[in-house]
């Protein structure tokens, strides 16, 4: 049975739950369960540790948070697998993941060495002869870190790590049924000189989180998910610092002028890639008329040829959904955008927790496959008169995370940059692409803040300002 990890250390507690692997279904592990007492114990920690984590050096912090990459880079393999088994993710792309949370927390040791305050000259007044600001950036404090069950490991590093960074303690609530990668990167940093209290690992069911998310010795909730239950939660703590990393339903737009192939390769694979799970995956694929046909002869054949299958499998690209309820639900949409009459080209069918790659054709507009976010590999086609038919198009959602813009045109990606309404436009590949370092997040109903490293630090902490009087500058 594995242990969670209370304020530093390892910890059992009344319960205990099982996590199964989605393509088969058989146990990977048993973790324990904490008890209330034992979440009041975390927070408590928590929240008395706050100030000592605010003034560790930042060599302290900069060299857990290289510990932790380099760790992470020692098991790789081990945790690979793991992410494989509790999430059914193909290897390949659990290795890729793996790969990111190295990069994530050598990215975090790097800018924490770079965080620093600025000053700025007061005296450009008369009044303010002599006098100089100190801008310097304090954190809100300790950090309820709410993950998703997509990416196990990144994605809780994308929020432990900026916690550390600037000196926040963080309490990690992870999705329940992928706890198991998040238990293992407290047992990594537990083997860091951070404070006792500085994190804590709490694989709770999910009815419990509120009582977490009300807390006031939690200032700041970072939250990836659903935009319902994202919204539910800064509606219940409005008061607080509240980011949300939430949903999409993420376009591809393939302009007159792209290469066919490259869009058709790269859209087929990254529709398909983590199962269609990630919020950035290709959803609405928006092609201009004139290339509409051959683009379409290009990408059908790309996705039936995409590999599915066991996710241990070092070949296969498609695995499983979560589980066998979210596979189908998906079949189901696709299911009613057929009824409403929707072209199936590929795909369409399901087996246990797993859905073919799936591409559709006239599907109508109130489609959820269309409107909603499907999280699954599920893409559809549309075709645009114009440019302008085809950036309307993308706008017509109610999210906005990314987009993908395939042309080799510099005006039309600097068109797209001051006409999208999403958080990235990313010219010449699919809106998937994320560097780790680099701002993320949306807007309308795809969240709000930024996650990437320097981003999210800014996040967690406000700017403080301290005038010296009486200087001669």
């Amino acid at each position: 049975m594995r242990t969670f990890w209370l304020a530093g250390r390892a910890a059992t507690g009344d319960t205990e739950l099982t996590v199964t692997n989605p393509h088969d279904g058989r146990e990977v592990a048993r973790h324990s369960v904490p008890t209330d007492a034992q979440v009041e114990e975390a927070v408590a920690a928590a929240h008395a540790v706050a100030k000592e984590a605010a003034a560790l050096p930042v060599h302290v912090r900069a060299e857990a948070l290289a510990h932790v990459s380099r760790r992470i880079a020692e098991r790789a393999e081990e945790i690979a697998q793991l992410i494989t088994a509790e999430n059914g993710k193909p290897i390949v792309w659990a290795r890729g993941e793996v790969g990111r949370a190295v990069a994530t927390f050598r990215f975090a040791a790097e800018e924490t060495r770079r965080w620093s305050g600025g000053v700025q000259r007061l005296d450009t007044e008369p009044a303010a002869a002599g006098r100089l600001a100190y801008v310097s950036r304090v954190p809100h404090g300790p950090v309820l870190a709410i993950t998703p069950f997509n990416f196990p490991l990144n994605l809780v590093a994308h929020k432990v790590a900026p916690a550390i960074a600037v000196g926040a303690p963080v309490i990690v609530k992870p999705a329940p049924a992928t706890p198991l990668s998040s238990l293992l990167l407290g047992e990594i940093l537990a083997e860091t000189d951070l404070p006792a209290g500085m994190f804590s690992v709490l694989p709770i069911e999910n009815e419990r989180a509120s009582a977490l998310v009300q807390d006031p010795r939690l200032p700041v909730v970072s939250f990836t998910g659903s935009a319902p239950v994202g919204y539910a939660i800064a509606d219940q703590v409005p008061r607080k610092h509240v980011t949300l990393e939430l949903g999409g339903n993420a376009a591809a737009v393939v302009l007159a002028d792209a290469d066919l192939d490259w869009a058709a390769q790269r859209i087929a694979l990254y529709s398909n890639y983590q199962a269609g799970q990630s919020c950035i995956a290709v959803q609405r694929v928006i092609v201009e008329r004139p290339v509409y046909d051959a683009f379409v002869e290009r990408l059908v054949p790309a996705v039936a040829g995409l590999v599915t299958g066991d996710p241990a499998d070092e070949k296969t690209q498609v695995g499983p959904l979560v589980s066998e309820a979210a596979a189908a639900r998906v079949e189901q949409w696709v299911q009613e955008a057929v009824s409403a009459g929707a072209k199936v080209l590929a795909g369409g069918t399901r087996e246990g927790a797993t859905v073919a790659p799936t591409v559709l054709a006239d599907v109508p507009h109130d489609a959820k496959v269309a409107c909603e976010e499907v999280f699954g590999p599920v893409m559809i086609l549309q075709p645009a008169a114009s440019i302008d038919e085809a950036y309307a198009m993308v706008n017509d959602s109610r999210y906005g995370l990314q987009a993908g813009v395939f042309t080799r045109s510099l005006d039309a990606a600097f068109r797209a940059n001051r006409e999208l309404e999403v958080g990235g436009v990313i010219v010449g590949d699919v809106p998937s692409y994320r560097a780790d370092q680099m701002p993320y997040g949306g807007v309308k109903d795809s969240g709000v803040g930024r996650e990437g490293l320097h981003s999210a630090m800014e996040d967690y902490t406000y700017e403080k300002v301290m005038v010296l009087t009486g200087l001669s500058l």
